[in-house]
């Protein structure tokens, strides 16, 4: 049970929000985990929106990529908006190298960056600023 728990991202509750704090090195494992957590999550929260922190992350591939744009998808089926904040200068390098597109997620700078983004009515899209590489 231990090693379940620790195989896990936590996800936190903020009011009709979800917080992912993605701490440690993703694997394809952990993040297939995360994606079937925060799904779940929305349906059971009734959550409208969901904040990925990837602050902590160095490095990205091309998995993890995907990953971020299939889940930001689901969250839109489930009607939620998804936020990805915290982005280091080299992961979004990294992104453009591999010559990936991340479609329907809006990035910020930062979490309350990110609050503010997902707290515009009508999902302003002037203010959204959307990661295309």
């Amino acid at each position: 049970m231990r090693s379940s728990l620790l195989s896990r991202v936590p996800i936190l509750r903020m009011g009709s929000l979800l917080l992912v704090t993605i701490q440690v090195d993703m694997h394809d494992r952990l993040a297939m985990t995360l994606q079937d957590d925060l799904t779940e999550r929305i349906v059971k929260d009734r959550a409208n929106g969901v904040l990925i922190d990837i602050s902590a992350l160095d490095i990205v591939d091309s998995f993890i990529g995907r990953m971020i744009s299939n889940t930001a998808s689901m969250a839109r089926i489930l009607d939620a908006r998804t936020v990805v904040v915290g982005m280091q200068p080299a992961v979004a390098i990294t992104l453009v190298e591999l010559g990936l597109t991340l479609e329907g997620v809006s990035t910020a700078l930062n979490v309350d960056q990110g609050i503010k983004l997902l707290q515009c009515p009508g999902k302003d899209r002037d203010k959204a600023k959307h990661l295309s590489v």
